[in-house]
Formats: C-alpha cells, sequence, structure tokens
C-alpha cells in the first residue's frame, strides 16, 4: 500500500500566507492553493487601480503559486473557484469572466478589510 504524498507549497513571488494557512498544499497529484487578493508580494500592498487591477493581479499570485508547485494553469483538470466576495456588483462582470458563473459570487456589505469592491 502507497502513502499519500503531502507537500507544503510555498514561493515569496507570491503573498505570504496568513495564520495557520499554507499559500498551496500538493497531495498525490491534486494541488490546494488558498484563496488569493489582490495583494503585490514585494509590498505587501493592494495593487492601485481597483477591482479589476486586483483581480489581475490575484490571478498572477495564483500562477506563482503553480509555478513553485511545478506546474501552471495549462496543467489544470478544474480550476475551482468556489466563491468570490465583492462589496459591490458593478465590477461583477469583471471576476464572472475569470471564473465559471455557476460558481459562487457572493455580496458582502459593510466589510471592512481595506479591499477595493
Amino acid at each position: 500500500m502507497s502513502s499519500i504524498i503531502r507537500k507544503v507549497i510555498s514561493t515569496t513571488k507570491a503573498p505570504a500566507a496568513i495564520g495557520a494557512y499554507s499559500q498551496a498544499v500538493l497531495v498525490d497529484r491534486t494541488i490546494y492553493v488558498s484563496g488569493q487578493v489582490g495583494l503585490d508580494p514585494s509590498s505587501g500592498q493592494l495593487v492601485p487601480g481597483g477591482i479589476v487591477e486586483e483581480a489581475k493581479q490575484a490571478l498572477t499570485n495564483l500562477g506563482e503559486i503553480l509555478k513553485a508547485a511545478g506546474c501552471d494553469f495549462s496543467n489544470g483538470e478544474q480550476l475551482d473557484l468556489s466563491s468570490v466576495f465583492v462589496a459591490g456588483f458593478g465590477d461583477a462582470c469583471v471576476i464572472c469572466s475569470a471564473q465559471d458563473p455557476s460558481q459562487g459570487l457572493v455580496h458582502v456589505s459593510g466589510k471592512d478589510d481595506g479591499f477595493a469592491g
């Protein structure tokens, strides 16, 4: 009986994981990546330009984590973006274009985390 391979994935080219989380974990042949936001990994600050630029940076961060795991977006069988949290739906179509519309887009009003939306 073979044992399950479990490896923590980490890179300085994406924002550091917060708290007890890892940027990603490889379990056998599946990579589980923690949620990403539009932070510039070198400054730790949100990228300027609002939700569109933040969404682009979040996907760039995701790509860097995948590279650290030895793969990229083309290696995926399934990219499951389960929930995207926004403060307003004005730019929600930008987010939806980057994910399967059947996945969750959750409206969060009165949030105070400092992220644009």
